[in-house]
Protein backbone atom coordinates (compact mmCIF):
# COMPACT_ATOMS: atom_id res chain seq x y z
CA UNK A 1 0.00 0.00 0.00
CA UNK A 2 1.18 3.28 -1.16
CA UNK A 3 1.51 5.85 2.04
CA UNK A 4 1.08 9.55 2.02
CA UNK A 5 4.42 11.38 2.35
CA UNK A 6 4.24 14.19 5.40
CA UNK A 7 5.30 17.47 4.11
CA UNK A 8 8.16 20.50 5.18
CA UNK A 9 6.28 22.05 8.08
CA UNK A 10 4.66 18.75 9.81
CA UNK A 11 6.22 18.53 13.24
CA UNK A 12 6.70 14.93 13.31
CA UNK A 13 9.87 15.91 10.99
CA UNK A 14 11.34 17.70 13.82
CA UNK A 15 10.57 14.86 16.32
CA UNK A 16 13.51 12.03 17.69
CA UNK A 17 11.91 9.31 16.62
CA UNK A 18 11.86 6.38 19.73
CA UNK A 19 13.41 2.42 19.09
CA UNK A 20 11.37 0.05 18.31
CA UNK A 21 11.29 -3.87 19.93
CA UNK A 22 11.41 -6.87 17.67
CA UNK A 23 7.39 -7.51 18.08
CA UNK A 24 6.39 -3.92 16.47
CA UNK A 25 2.87 -4.52 14.92
CA UNK A 26 3.15 -5.54 11.17
CA UNK A 27 6.73 -4.85 10.97
CA UNK A 28 7.32 -6.79 7.95
CA UNK A 29 3.77 -4.95 6.34
CA UNK A 30 5.51 -1.37 7.42
CA UNK A 31 8.49 -2.10 5.46
CA UNK A 32 6.57 -3.12 1.97
CA UNK A 33 4.75 -0.25 2.25
CA UNK A 34 7.25 2.03 2.71
CA UNK A 35 9.36 0.39 -0.32
CA UNK A 36 6.10 0.50 -2.33
CA UNK A 37 6.13 4.27 -1.28
CA UNK A 38 9.33 4.81 -1.90
CA UNK A 39 9.24 3.26 -5.31
CA UNK A 40 6.12 5.46 -6.31
CA UNK A 41 7.39 8.70 -5.36
CA UNK A 42 10.94 7.84 -7.22
CA UNK A 43 12.94 8.46 -4.02
CA UNK A 44 16.41 6.13 -2.71
CA UNK A 45 15.23 6.60 0.67
CA UNK A 46 12.34 6.87 2.64
CA UNK A 47 12.33 7.34 6.75
CA UNK A 48 9.19 6.69 9.21
CA UNK A 49 8.55 9.89 10.45
CA UNK A 50 8.14 10.89 6.35
CA UNK A 51 5.19 8.72 6.43
CA UNK A 52 3.59 9.48 9.51
CA UNK A 53 5.59 7.48 12.55
CA UNK A 54 8.25 8.39 14.54
CA UNK A 55 10.01 5.56 14.78
CA UNK A 56 13.87 4.62 14.19
CA UNK A 57 13.52 2.86 10.98
CA UNK A 58 14.84 3.73 7.32
CA UNK A 59 15.14 2.18 4.25
CA UNK A 60 17.44 2.38 1.30
CA UNK A 61 17.71 1.64 -2.47
CA UNK A 62 20.37 3.32 -3.81
CA UNK A 63 20.59 1.54 -7.24
CA UNK A 64 19.13 4.32 -9.10
CA UNK A 65 22.75 5.95 -8.35
CA UNK A 66 24.30 3.02 -10.15
CA UNK A 67 25.58 4.08 -13.63
CA UNK A 68 27.76 7.14 -11.56
CA UNK A 69 28.25 5.08 -8.52
CA UNK A 70 28.76 1.28 -9.12
CA UNK A 71 28.67 0.43 -5.39
CA UNK A 72 25.15 1.32 -5.36
CA UNK A 73 24.35 -1.69 -7.33
CA UNK A 74 21.98 -4.08 -5.82
CA UNK A 75 22.10 -1.85 -2.23
CA UNK A 76 18.27 -2.15 -0.75
CA UNK A 77 18.52 -2.26 3.23
CA UNK A 78 16.42 -2.03 6.22
CA UNK A 79 18.07 0.34 9.13
CA UNK A 80 15.75 -0.51 12.59
CA UNK A 81 17.47 1.55 15.64
CA UNK A 82 20.38 2.44 13.21
CA UNK A 83 23.06 4.31 15.35
CA UNK A 84 25.55 6.17 13.11
CA UNK A 85 28.79 5.44 15.80
CA UNK A 86 31.25 7.50 13.57
CA UNK A 87 31.58 10.00 10.66
CA UNK A 88 35.00 10.29 9.02
CA UNK A 89 36.69 11.00 5.77
CA UNK A 90 36.75 14.82 3.84
CA UNK A 91 33.11 16.48 3.53
CA UNK A 92 31.69 16.69 0.17
CA UNK A 93 29.11 18.75 -1.17
CA UNK A 94 25.99 16.97 -3.03
CA UNK A 95 22.77 18.29 -4.51
CA UNK A 96 20.60 16.65 -1.86
CA UNK A 97 16.63 16.03 -2.62
CA UNK A 98 14.14 15.09 -0.38
CA UNK A 99 10.69 13.21 -0.52
CA UNK A 100 8.99 15.52 2.10
CA UNK A 101 10.59 18.67 0.28
CA UNK A 102 8.94 18.14 -3.45
CA UNK A 103 10.54 20.33 -5.96
CA UNK A 104 13.79 21.57 -3.60
CA UNK A 105 17.07 20.62 -4.50
CA UNK A 106 20.26 22.01 -2.21
CA UNK A 107 23.97 21.24 -2.47
CA UNK A 108 24.45 19.86 1.48
CA UNK A 109 27.95 18.99 2.96
CA UNK A 110 28.34 15.32 4.58
CA UNK A 111 31.31 13.04 5.30
CA UNK A 112 32.37 10.76 2.89
CA UNK A 113 32.29 7.82 5.48
CA UNK A 114 30.31 7.03 8.18
CA UNK A 115 30.24 3.66 10.53
CA UNK A 116 26.64 2.19 11.37
CA UNK A 117 25.18 0.08 13.89
CA UNK A 118 21.52 -1.18 13.42
CA UNK A 119 19.24 -4.15 13.23
CA UNK A 120 18.36 -5.39 9.93
CA UNK A 121 14.82 -6.58 8.85
CA UNK A 122 15.07 -9.87 10.35
CA UNK A 123 16.55 -8.14 13.55
CA UNK A 124 19.83 -9.35 13.58
CA UNK A 125 22.45 -6.90 14.76
CA UNK A 126 24.79 -5.34 12.22
CA UNK A 127 27.65 -3.26 12.05
CA UNK A 128 29.08 -2.09 8.93
CA UNK A 129 30.68 1.07 7.09
CA UNK A 130 30.09 2.41 4.56
CA UNK A 131 31.20 5.67 1.97
CA UNK A 132 30.40 7.72 -1.22
CA UNK A 133 26.93 7.72 -2.41
CA UNK A 134 25.47 5.00 0.56
CA UNK A 135 26.48 6.87 3.52
CA UNK A 136 25.37 10.32 1.82
CA UNK A 137 21.72 8.36 1.42
CA UNK A 138 22.32 6.91 4.62
CA UNK A 139 23.07 10.29 6.87
CA UNK A 140 19.93 11.83 4.97
CA UNK A 141 17.71 9.39 5.97
CA UNK A 142 19.39 9.11 9.63
CA UNK A 143 18.96 12.65 9.94
CA UNK A 144 15.02 12.24 9.55
CA UNK A 145 14.85 9.85 12.84
CA UNK A 146 16.68 12.77 14.64
CA UNK A 147 14.36 14.99 13.56
CA UNK A 148 16.75 17.00 11.89
CA UNK A 149 15.73 17.40 7.84
CA UNK A 150 18.20 18.79 4.92
CA UNK A 151 17.21 22.06 5.02
CA UNK A 152 18.64 22.44 8.71
CA UNK A 153 22.19 21.99 7.22
CA UNK A 154 22.13 25.24 5.13
CA UNK A 155 23.04 28.62 6.05
CA UNK A 156 21.30 31.36 7.06
CA UNK A 157 21.26 33.46 4.46
CA UNK A 158 20.37 30.15 1.95
CA UNK A 159 17.60 29.45 4.60
CA UNK A 160 16.09 33.25 3.82
CA UNK A 161 16.52 32.86 -0.05
CA UNK A 162 14.67 29.68 -0.02
CA UNK A 163 12.07 30.52 2.49
CA UNK A 164 9.22 31.38 -0.12
CA UNK A 165 9.49 27.58 -1.63
CA UNK A 166 9.37 26.18 1.79
CA UNK A 167 6.46 28.29 2.36
CA UNK A 168 4.58 26.83 -1.18
CA UNK A 169 5.40 23.22 0.21
CA UNK A 170 4.06 23.41 3.61
CA UNK A 171 1.03 24.77 1.46
CA UNK A 172 0.73 22.26 -1.25
CA UNK A 173 1.31 25.23 -3.65
CA UNK A 174 4.05 22.65 -5.49
CA UNK A 175 3.48 20.09 -8.31
CA UNK A 176 3.80 16.36 -7.33
CA UNK A 177 3.49 13.41 -8.59
CA UNK A 178 3.24 11.24 -5.43
CA UNK A 179 0.70 10.70 -2.65
CA UNK A 180 1.59 13.24 -0.25
CA UNK A 181 0.10 15.12 3.19
CA UNK A 182 0.89 18.39 3.42
CA UNK A 183 1.21 20.57 6.48
CA UNK A 184 -1.08 23.60 6.12
CA UNK A 185 -3.74 21.57 4.03
CA UNK A 186 -6.71 19.71 5.38
CA UNK A 187 -6.66 17.21 2.70
CA UNK A 188 -4.14 14.71 0.94
CA UNK A 189 -3.33 14.97 -2.22
CA UNK A 190 -3.68 11.70 -4.11
CA UNK A 191 -1.53 10.38 -7.45
CA UNK A 192 -2.19 6.90 -8.70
Amino acid sequence: MILPIVSYGNAILKTVAKEIEKDYPNLNELVSNMFQTMYAALGVGLAAPQVGLSIRLFIVDASDFVKDYPEAENFKKVFINPKIVEESGEQWIFNEGCLSFPTLREDIKRKSTIKIEYYDDSFDFQTEEYSGIIARIIQHEYDHINGIVFVDKLSQLKKRLIKRKLSDIADGDVEIKYKMQFANKKKNINFK
